[in-house]
């Protein structure tokens, strides 16, 4: 989606739609770098052609996935900005900004245009916008969910709720006031993908996604590309020569915002007129194309479009006739070709198009919005004043052996407070476990802040079996006790920490918890790749016991070459755990796992 709308519903269902600072009804969903500024919005756009390789756009459809994604591997090859591997497997855009090289993340990308939509909304109501709908396509996961929850979060902004778009457009034609069962089919083609699905409501007005399907690899940037090639074969037949426009990127671009601006007039117009100076080799290019042509260009890809709603039909063992409306989403659903077909395909005179298909989400989301914080008021009048008890203001725990931050007592826990937790030896004849305790919200231990440290002598005995128990307790102070038994000698240790040298300030707290929600996703993508990494150290552990108990006729029966072998896939799997401290792809250590599973298995089946 290279566009945002963004409405605001104030009076009873009459929603307004926020226009930007050009007047405009939609705002150019890019972002973009230079050696003197950062700009966002329609700005952005306006010199996307002169410098493509620090403008960046399409960043939803980076939001919430890994470097290693199919998808983002794909798209990488489109786009003329450059997608680097980060930390923990995510994806960084690179651009050069006041003439140094930056990083930032796709929430980052995002936060900026959420900011200025947020500033856009200010200006047009005349106050500081907090509560938001954030409307998402149908597909996207949890984790793209997540990501967009935090990116709202970096611009300031209050999510009420994320919403589907098909959703939000059925709110828009008031569909969740229905009285009666009603199906309605929801045809959503954007520039990268296509989404149709089937909404109904009941006699309560309940909205439902019954069916969803589509093909999340096609869209209006493939009509884009039959164009193009079109067009590049028009330009080479004229001019003898053989462009190769892959390799240039600048040029590229140039075409396709000239074909896509071209395809806009086409809805409302007859016939237009594709020019570009400069085009290649300093050679100029400038053709004009009518309605017609343009239908006859693109045949192919309206037919896919009506052979993925077929499929999807089908599939959802739904007739043509069980729908009882059509409501259209995106631009590229305005061309009267593909309107035309829709309206033969389900024998109807007419479709759901009384509000802009462009605005149609934006609409439904301000409804949705309004009837929120409606609801929210009205529960807010009726609750009864409070006095709200001493809270932990940060949670409060110990780094446990892989380094991975351990709650103890939760953020928010009413003081006085007392919690406790069990933890093990991590390798054999442990003769102390030592403990470092932290307060903060990140996943990582050495990501929050250090209060001091305590261990307790144990018993030597096999990985695992010794354990102790810490006990922390904060009194009504705010002082912190911390207290650690083991199980089996019954030896203590306790520390105090004081609430005078290490209380936060208020401005602190709110710092902590902004970078805890600003690196949410790196912090998940952490706990995942310690998860299996920590399989990954257990099976190599247990491995090399089970090698220990092979008695000496067991050993007869193997060949020493694969009981080397074996030995040596071992020592080669702990070696790449020691060797790769900053931690590696989630899929990385699987794939040591399964490796030498793979051979381990094989040489210890022959035993059974």
């Amino acid at each position: 989606m290279r566009d945002s709308c963004v409405g605001v519903c104030r009076h009873q269902d009459k929603v307004e739609i926020i226009t930007n600072e050009r007047g405009y009804r939609t705002t150019s969903s890019f972002v973009a770098f230079t050696p003197t500024e950062c700009l966002t919005g329609n700005l952005a756009y306006d010199q996307a052609t002169t410098n493509p390789a620090n403008t960046v756009y399409d960043v939803q459809r980076l939001i919430g996935r890994t470097f290693n994604d199919p998808e983002v591997q794909k798209l990488i090859n489109r786009w003329p900005f450059k997608v680097i591997k980060g930390t923990y497997g995510l994806p960084k855009v690179v651009v050069e900004y006041k003439c140094k090289q930056k990083e930032y993340s796709a929430e980052e990308i995002s936060s900026m245009l959420l900011v200025h939509l947020k500033n856009l909304a200010k200006s047009y109501i005349g106050t500081t916008v907090k509560d938001v709908v954030i409307t998402v396509p149908l597909y996207f996961n949890d984790s793209q969910r997540q990501a967009t929850k935090v990116a709202a979060h970096l611009a300031g902004l209050d999510v009420l709720q994320i919403i589907d778009k098909p959703v939000a457009a059925a709110i828009a034609y008031g569909l969740h006031m229905k009285t009666t069962d009603t199906n309605v089919l929801v045809f959503d083609l954007d520039i990268v993908t296509f989404n149709v699905s089937i909404i109904t409501t009941d006699e309560k007005g309940k909205l439902t996604v019954k069916a969803t399907g589509g093909d999340t690899h096609f869209g209006g940037v493939d009509l884009v590309d039959i164009m193009t090639d079109n067009f590049v074969k028009k330009f080479n037949r004229i001019h003898h020569m053989e462009m190769d426009i892959t390799g240039n990127s600048k040029a590229r671009y140039r075409l396709r915002v000239g074909i896509a601006s071209a395809i806009e007039d086409l809805i409302s117009n007859t016939e237009t007129t594709i020019s570009i100076d400069s085009f290649y080799n300093a050679i100029d290019f400038s053709t004009s194309i009518t309605r017609d042509k343009f239908e006859y260009m693109s045949k192919s890809f309206f037919r896919k479009c009506i052979e993925t709603l077929e499929s999807f039909l089908r599939d959802a063992k739904i007739n043509n006739t069980d729908v009882d409306g059509i409501v259209l989403i995106g631009e590229w659903t305005m061309i009267p070709k593909l309107q035309q077909l829709l309206r033969e395909f389900f024998n109807v005179n007419e479709l759901f198009k009384s509000i802009d298909a462009v605005e149609v989400v934006a609409h439904g989301a301000a409804i949705h919005a309004a009837n929120l914080i409606r609801e929210k008021s009205e529960k807010e009048k009726t609750l009864p004043t409070l006095s709200l008890p001493n809270i932990v203001p940060l949670s409060l725990g110990v780094d446990a052996h892989d380094g991975v931050f351990s709650v103890i007592i939760p953020r928010n826990t009413p003081i006085p407070a007392e919690k406790e937790q069990i933890y093990f030896t991590t390798y054999d004849n442990q003769t102390s476990i030592p403990f470092n305790v932290y307060q903060g919200e990140r996943s990582r231990a050495k990501d929050n802040k250090w209060l001091g440290e305590f261990e307790v002598a144990v018993s030597p005995a096999p990985k695992g079996k010794s354990k102790a128990k810490v006990v922390f307790s904060v009194d009504a102070d705010g002082t912190l006790n911390c207290w650690v038994k083991e199980f089996t000698t019954g030896l203590k240790n306790k520390i105090i920490i004081d609430n005078d040298k290490h209380k936060f300030s208020d401005e602190e707290i709110k710092k902590i918890l902004k970078d805890a929600e600003k690196y949410k996703l790196e912090d998940r993508e952490y706990i995942k790749i310690m998860r299996v990494r920590n399989v990954l150290e257990e099976y190599i552990y247990n491995v090399r016991r089970k090698m220990k108990t092979i008695g000496s006729t067991d050993k007869t029966r193997l060949h020493a070459e694969e009981i080397k072998k074996m030995e040596t896939a071992i020592e080669a799997a702990n070696e790449y755990i020691d060797g790769n401290q900053e931690l590696v792809d989630v899929d990385e250590y699987k794939k040591v796992q399964n490796q030498l599973q793979k051979l381990c298995v094989s040489v210890i089946a022959q035993l059974v």
